[in-house]
Parts: structure tokens; C-alpha cells; sequence
């Protein structure tokens, strides 16, 4: 059932039985470029002698992008070259890098100069001298002039399935981001165990990827998934509701992917109602709770079962998903069962023992799919897995006796807006810098979009404005980790040992609040 394969190997494969398959697309509006299978090998292949020519076999390179084939391309030359592919988000602010860069001591780095607002290049250079590490700085714009750098000569190395394949970097709520390691074994099985086979994904079949490829979602899911059935993926170059319908009917796509807020911003879209819908077969979706109305909605309005995945990085990352012949009730009230060769139990975390059927307790995973750990934090590692391999997730579940699972809270206070994980830590840390701060609490709220929304409760030592504190986060934070909802309080509930009980912050502001559908 679990197959010893790497990235290098599906694509191989993939190449060798269908040479002439389109492999990828640029999902743009016009003017798609497209590799076949032969053409993706034969790119990959010279892109990971390029690296190699660089880079040390077992090193990592950073990628600091939005969806590119070029991205892809470089995920793919990784694989063959036997570096670690470190994911960086295209949002995250100058002291955000810094970590992820220094912690994971990336040799090389390859991005893009400006992704919106955000000015990369000039980001990077006024940072370099605090990475050590880091020797090669390489823009995609110069792509074609790194890939003539290859040596034909280069041999490649033997890449094992128990390599590390990428350096995902997630949070808990008590200190900075962490790096999962993920193997070769855990994310290549993983996608095919969730994606191939629960949609039993065909030759030839058209895989419209939105998600960004930052995310397992987006570099696993979206696209080891379509390698795998020997399928077609179109990459979005970011999520537009417009043009992601545009290339479902001009691609003829047999899926609908997307977080819950964006498939609200698909069913809201005026151009919904008129775009030829036909080839989808089925929907999937995951990354935030997905409320049973929205199951219902989607699948009354496309005609078609929607699956939920729950997903956690440190996972690779599905760990349950409902399946397209469940129950309706199933399909929308649970998040399915374990995947095969994945275990799941739920533990009560009173006394650690075995949670009864439907008693809820903290969600365990164990199997192919575990992270090895955080990259070089033994501490933080040994907090999230067991000396046995369970991976603790930090969320609250139950199980029924059937093994369909729901989620019932976390643990752990992570925000999801939007399928994007914030961790209230690091916001509450960089806003009680502020000289007129003298604590803060963040939590998260409901949100009519979003799902949930950053709140920030502030006691100040003096005078000190909304505005200010706004503009002082701009620039240190990525956009989406800024609070949309600010209190000024005066004293904070606590604990008998002092703690902030942020229950009861939560509580004053849990009526959903109207905010702006894209910021």
C-alpha cells in the first residue's frame, strides 16, 4: 500500500508512460505555455544540474514565490537533485524571512522581485548580512540564463524515499515558526492516498491548482496528484474567482479546489452562473472548518459530492478526508476517516488514555505520513511526537464508532482566515514592542468571509491610536497576521495564577463581524 517512491521517481515514471501528455499549463488568461512529461523531465533534469552545480547534495534552497511554473520546475529539479525545497510564503515581511532563512540556513534562495505590495528583492538585500548561510540569490526572471548553467556532465544523485523533500515552516502558539521536515515517502504517498484515489484522478485529467504552492495543498495535493494519475495540472498564478471558472470551462478542469472562503468568492462570482461547468466531476476542500451549509451549497449548485480533507502540515498533510460516496450527512457534518496507512486515535487529554467512541479528546496521527520533525528544535519536536511516532495535532475531535471523525476545537489557539494558519504569539510579541503597549492578547474571531478574523486586545501605558499601531505592524508583519479588530481595555480577565483567560476576550466579540471580502 505505501510505495518507496521520491518526487524524481514520479516524474520519471510519468515521463516514460506518457511522454506526450501535457503535464502543466501557465493558467493564465491568454497565452498558456505547456509542458509535456518529456518536456518537464528534460527541464527538471537540467534545472537540478544547474542546482547541483551550486549546491551540495542534501542542502536546501529556499523558494520565495507566487505560483510559477517555474516554481513547479524547481520543485521537481529539487527532487532529482536531492536538496531540500524550502517554502516560503510570498506575503511574509522582513523579519518573517529573516527566520525562515536563518533557521533553516538556506544555501540558496530563488524569488521574485515585488509579489503586490510586497518589495522581495529590496526585502532581501537589506537582510542578507544577517544570513550567514546563504550564498546564492537568484531571480526567476533570470530562469533561462540559470538553466544554461547546467553541465551535461553532472550526474545525479540517488535520491531514498526517507530524504527530506521540503522544509514547511508552521507555528504553535508559544514561540516562532517551526520547519517540518517532510520526507520524500510521507508526501508522495500522501497524495496519492488522498487525492488518486479517493477521486480516483484519471490519465489525461485536468487538475485546476489555485491553492499557492507554498502549501502542501498547493505543491503536494495540487500537484504530485496529477503527476501521479499521470494527469494535467493548470497553476494559477494566484486565486482569482474569474479565472479560475475561465480555465474550468477553457481547460475543461474535473475538479473544484479551493479553501472555504474562496469557494464563496466561485459561488458569488456573476460569471458563476454562466460558465460551462460540465467537466466537473467532483469538489474538495479543506484548510479552515467547512460549515455543512457551505457542503450543501456547493454540491446543490455544481451538482456534484464535495469532499472535506483535514489536513495538518507536520502530517504531509491529509490525515482524514470524507470520500465522494459517502453519505450527504457524512460528506457535510464529518471530516471523514483516516487515510489507508495512516492511524488515527483520540486522546483524552485529562489522562492521556484512549478517548471512548464520540467522546472528544485531542486528535493523534501516526504512520508514512509524520513529519520527521522540526528542523534542528529537538525541544519543539519532541513536544509534538511521541518517542512511539503519534504526532500530537492539537485539535479536539471525536470519533464515532464507524472511525468518521469531527472536529470539535483546538487546543492549540491558531487563527484560520482563509485557509491561512496565524499564531497569536507572534503577534502579540511584535505588537508588545510597541513603547505604549504595555500587554496585549490577540485571539480569533468569527468572521462572515473569512471564517475567522485577528482580534487584539490592548492595554496601553499611554496615549496610543489604532492608526498607530496599524502603521506600526506595516511592513513587520504580512498583511493577512494584522488585526482587523482592535480593544483597548483597561484591565484583562485573568486566571487565579494570572493568566489571561482569552475565552472570556473571545466571548465579548463572538457575533460574526462584516469585513471587506478580500484585503
Amino acid at each position: 500500500m505505501i510505495t518507496e517512491d521520491t518526487v524524481g521517481s514520479l516524474l520519471r515514471h510519468a515521463a516514460e508512460q506518457a511522454p506526450s501528455t501535457v503535464a502543466l499549463v501557465e493558467g493564465t488568461p491568454t497565452d498558456r505555455r505547456r509542458w509535456r512529461y518529456s518536456e518537464l523531465l528534460a527541464e527538471s533534469e537540467q534545472v537540478a544540474q544547474a542546482l547541483l552545480g551550486r549546491f551540495a547534495h542534501g542542502e536546501r534552497i529556499a523558494v520565495w514565490a507566487n505560483n510559477l511554473p517555474e516554481w513547479t520546475l524547481l520543485e521537481m529539479a529539487a527532487g532529482l537533485a536531492g536538496l531540500t525545497l524550502v517554502t516560503v510564503n510570498p506575503a511574509l515581511r522582513e523579519r518573517e524571512v529573516v527566520h525562515v532563512l536563518r533557521q533553516s540556513r538556506s544555501a540558496g534562495i530563488f524569488l521574485i522581485r515585488q509579489y503586490r505590495d510586497n518589495p522581495m528583492l529590496e526585502t532581501l538585500l537589506a537582510i542578507r548580512n544577517e544570513l550567514p548561510d546563504l550564498r546564492e540569490v537568484l531571480l526567476f526572471e533570470d530562469w533561462k540564463s540559470f538553466r544554461e548553467t547546467a553541465s551535461p556532465t553532472q550526474v545525479l544523485p540517488t535520491v531514498h524515499p526517507d530524504d527530506p523533500a521540503q522544509i514547511q515552516y508552521t507555528s504553535g502558539t508559544t514561540g516562532a515558526p517551526k520547519g517540518a521536515v517532510l520526507r520524500h515517502r510521507g508526501i508522495t504517498n500522501n497524495a496519492r492516498l488522498s487525492y488518486v484515489r479517493a477521486f480516483d484522478m484519471q490519465p489525461g485529467e485536468v487538475f485546476i491548482n489555485t491553492m499557492p504552492l507554498f502549501h502542501t495543498a498547493g505543491c503536494v495535493q495540487g500537484t504530485l496528484a496529477p503527476l501521479i494519475s499521470l494527469g494535467t495540472q493548470v497553476l494559477l498564478p494566484g486565486f482569482d474567482p474569474a479565472l479560475h471558472l475561465h480555465l474550468i470551462e477553457s481547460e475543461r478542469g474535473a475538479q473544484l479546489g479551493a479553501v472555504p472562503t474562496m469557494l464563496l468568492a466561485i459561488l458569488g462570482h456573476p460569471a458563476f452562473k454562466t460558465t460551462d461547468l460540465s467537466s466537473v466531476r467532483y469538489a474538495v476542500s479543506g484548510g479552515a472548518t467547512v460549515a455543512p451549509e457551505l457542503v450543501r451549497r456547493v454540491e446543490a449548485e455544481l451538482g456534484v459530492p464535495l469532499a472535506i480533507v483535514y489536513a495538518q502540515t507536520e502530517a504531509s498533510p491529509v490525515i482524514t478526508m470524507t470520500e465522494l460516496d459517502d453519505t450527504p450527512e457524512d460528506r457535510s457534518d464529518t471530516i471523514g476517516r483516516p487515510l489507508p496507512g495512516a492511524e488515527v486515535k483520540i486522546v483524552r487529554p485529562s489522562d492521556g488514555e484512549l478517548a471512548a467512541a464520540d467522546e472528544v479528546g485531542e486528535l493523534w496521527t501516526r504512520g508514512y505520513h509524520v513529519m520527521a520533525g522540526y528542523f534542528e528544535d529537538p525541544v519543539q519536536t519532541a513536544a509534538a511526537l511521541g518517542e512511539d511516532g503519534w504526532l500530537r495535532t492539537g485539535d479536539l475531535a471525536s470519533m464515532d464508532t464507524r472511525g468518521y471523525c469531527r472536529i470539535e476545537g483546538r487546543l492549540k489557539e491558531v487563527i484560520i482566515r482563509g485557509g491561512e494558519n496565524i499564531y497569536p504569539r507572534e503577534i502579540e510579541q511584535l505588537i508588545a514592542t510597541h513603547p505604549s503597549v504595555a500587554d496585549v492578547a490577540v485571539v480569533g474571531v468569527p468572521d462572515d468571509h473569512w471564517g475567522e478574523q485577528v482580534a487584539a486586545f490592548v492595554r496601553p501605558v499611554g496615549p496610543v491610536s489604532i492608526a498607530e499601531l496599524e502603521e506600526f505592524l506595516h511592513g513587520r508583519l504580512a498583511r493577512h497576521k494584522v488585526p482587523k479588530v482592535w480593544r483597548v481595555v483597561e484591565e484583562f480577565p485573568t486566571t487565579a495564577s494570572g493568566k489571561i483567560q482569552k475565552f472570556a476576550l473571545r466571548n465579548q466579540l463572538d457575533q460574526p463581524i462584516a469585513s471587506p471580502r478580500f484585503q
